[in-house]
This record gives structure tokens, sequence and C-alpha cells, in this order.
């Protein structure tokens, strides 16, 4: 007989307060392992598809991971020393670029441009502020970066826990679903079952989009030598999961950026805004409906509303494990909502089945 739903209630309730918990109190020990986890879970559909084709599950995990070590290194000798070097060089630009800006506007609009104009004042104080904090910031995070503990982490820890993970994963479904409480196996594998089709949609598909994006603004940036746009490119991938707001976000960086560098060359600045348009048209038409698709249940205002909120309570651990609580609790709340509506608090006494 299964328990009554009050003492269920109570169960889960107790479940759900230790893992805020333990999240809030070992936020930075289990940093490596949930990034483990999260690149195993993107990779297992790969090994799965590597050991129909006839490999075993090890020699699908050692070619992954092969691979990935060669992307890791590629990345580090190609990518990144570039990223970081225009990320300096884009904050120390800063005070230049609003000064160009103030020159502008100081020759259209003279009146509001008076030495003691308040938006002359701002735009010296942003210049000067970007400069500082951005430096500050950047400094920051390259000798976090840089610290033993973390080297370790990023390179030896997660790589460790992502190959064992991902080698022991169908094992570790299989061990989880033994231990699932009989009277509930069923619901609570139909319920997991969505939340895994959201998550793969999500993650894995807004994943992709993510790295296509990226890379196609990146490279597009720079062929056109904008300054800065593998910077720019980079970021505008990087939140592209947020819709529009990466391409919002990118496109005013990048056209900022042009009108600057290419006053008067209207065509660049053109070719600046076209990129964007037509990474947008990409992205809407062509990369999100094929890798993403309609059913992935995740409103963006409930997905910033996660993000604040648990970078907010649990820093960056909290940021990584947002989305696949948001997706989780979306599922819970179809679910709850579809039995509400079978229940007699919703028919009333209309209806009698």
């Amino acid at each position: 007989m299964a328990f009554p739903v009050q003492q269920q209630a109570k169960y889960w309730g107790i479940a759900t307060a230790a893992f805020l918990v333990i999240l809030w109190y070992l936020g930075d020990v289990i940093l490596p392992f949930v990034l483990g986890g999260a690149v195993a879970y993107c990779l297992d559909p790969i090994a799965d598809r590597l050991e129909k084709w006839g490999l075993s599950r090890i020699m699908a995990t050692v070619t992954i991971t092969l691979v990935a070590v060669l992307i890791f290194v590629i990345a580090i000798l190609l990518i990144i020393p570039t990223l970081i070097q225009q990320t300096g060089q884009l904050i120390n630009t800063a005070p230049d670029l609003f000064a160009n800006l103030q020159a502008w506007l100081t020759e259209k609009f003279p009146s509001l441009m008076d030495a003691d104009s308040t938006i002359r004042q701002q735009l010296v104080s942003i210049g000067e502020t970007i400069q500082s904090k951005g430096g500050d910031l950047v400094n920051s995070v390259v000798s976090s970066a840089m610290s033993l503990v973390n080297v370790l982490v990023l390179i030896v820890v997660v790589p460790v826990v992502t190959f064992y993970l991902l080698l022991d994963w169908d094992n570790m479904v299989a061990k989880i679903d033994e231990l699932l409480p009989r009277d509930h196996a069923p619901v609570v594998r139909d319920i997991a079952s969505q939340i895994d089709g959201t998550l793969a949609s999500f993650i894995r598909g807004q994943g992709t989009v993510c790295v296509i994006l990226g890379t196609y603004y990146a490279v597009s940036l720079m062929l056109v030598g904008l300054n800065f746009g593998l910077v720019v490119g980079f970021i505008a991938g990087l939140i592209t999961f947020i819709p529009y707001v990466g391409a919002l976000v990118g496109g005013v960086l990048a056209i900022g950026l042009a009108l600057f560098q290419f006053w008067g060359e209207w065509g660049w600045i053109a070719a600046v805004a076209g990129i964007f348009a037509l990474g947008q048209f990409l992205e809407g038409n062509i990369l999100t409906p094929n890798l993403v698709g309609s059913s992935v249940g995740l409103h963006p205002v409930w997905l910033i509303f996660a993000l604040s909120v648990f970078g907010s309570l649990f820093g960056f651990v909290g940021m990584l494990v947002a989305v696949p609580v948001a997706a989780m609790l979306g599922v819970i709340a179809r679910f709850a909502i579809a039995e509400y509506k079978k229940g007699r608090l919703y028919k009333g006494l209309t209806d009698q089945d």
C-alpha cells in the first residue's frame, strides 16, 4: 500500500531541503563533480552512438576523451591567449571609446557637453570605471585561474570525474532505477524521461547552438576586421541560450565598436549589422528548430529568474545547476497541473465520470 500523499510530500520535502543544504555548504567542494556530471551527461549520447557502431563502452569513452583533449590543447594554444589579450585591450580602450563618443556628442550637441554637463561627467566616469574595475576583474580571474587548486580541479579532477561517470553512466542509471519506490516507479520513470528530454533539448541542443553561433560571430567579425571581434563573438555565443539576449548584447557591442572604428565607412558598419541579422535568421529558422526543438518548455523569464536566484544563493555552482533544476521544476509543475485537472478539486461536483 502506498504512503499517504501527506507523508510522501514530507519525505520529498526533506529530500529537497537536504539537497539545498548540501549545495549551500559544499558548493566549492562539489564543483568538479557537478561539472564532470554535466559534461558526462552531454557526452553520453555520443558514447551510446559509438557503442552502436561496434565499440565497447571503454573504447568509446577513451575515444571521446582523446578527441576532447585534442580540442582542449588546440584551444589553449590558439584561442584562449588571443581571447585574454583582446579582453584586456578592450578594457584599456574603454576610456578612448567614451572620449570619442564625447567628442562626437560635443560636435553634434554642444549644449549637452559643457564642462559642467552631467552627461560629460558620466561618460568620463563610466570609461574610468570600466578600465579600473575591468582590469581588477581580469586580474582576479587570471590570478584565481592560475592558482594551484583551480588548475588541478580544471585539468585533473574534472576530466577524471567525467571519464568515470561517462564510463559507468548506464550502470548508474540502472542502479538508481532499482532504488525507486516500486509503487511509484512508473510515474517517476515517466517524469524522469520528460526531464531528460527537456534537458537534452535545452542543454545539449542549446549548447551546440551557442558554440555554432559564437564561432560564427567571432570568425565573421574578425574577417571584416572589427577590433575585439573574438571577444564580442565569445560574449554573444555564451549568452545565446537566453533568447534574443545574446544577439542583442553582442549586436549592440559590435555595432558600437564598428561605429567608432569604421565611422564614415558605412559599408563595414552595415556588414557588422548584417552579421548579427544573419545570425538571428540562422538561429531562429535553422539551428534552434533542428537542434533544440519547440517542446523544451523553459520560458525565457523563468530561465532568467532561475539563474538569478540560484546564482545569488549558491554562487557559480548555483548557476550551473539552475537550468537543470528549472527544467525539473517545470516538468514537475506540468505533471502536478495535469493531476490537479484530473481531481475532484478542479472538476468539482459537475463531473461525476
